[in-house]
């Protein structure tokens, strides 16, 4: 993640969701000087998710996915690499 941070345009924020254990290396100035921030934000409660799919259920929210069945899958994870899938690419049994 501390690649990241110098990509950052002005006011940029780098939003962590995860928690790998390697450290995250920044010089003050790169924050200071892009006024930009590093913020920390966990994944929520367990409610949290209970609702979402709850709305997404109630609304007709649906997910827009590209499937493969499981004997493609390279297939598949090539199209994900070459960053020419839209959406997700989800394997299917």
């Amino acid at each position: 993640m501390s690649a990241l941070v110098g990509g950052l345009g002005p006011n940029g924020t780098l939003m962590v969701v995860g928690a790998p254990l390697d450290p995250i290396e920044v010089l003050p100035a790169q924050l200071i000087f892009g006024r930009k921030r590093i913020h920390g934000w966990s994944a929520g409660i367990p409610t949290d998710s209970e609702e979402t799919l709850r709305f997404a259920e109630l609304t007709g929210v649906r997910p827009m996915i590209e499937t493969y069945p499981f004997a493609k899958a390279g297939e598949g994870y090539a199209r994900m690499l070459s960053g020419k899938a839209e959406f997700r690419v989800v394997l299917t049994m």
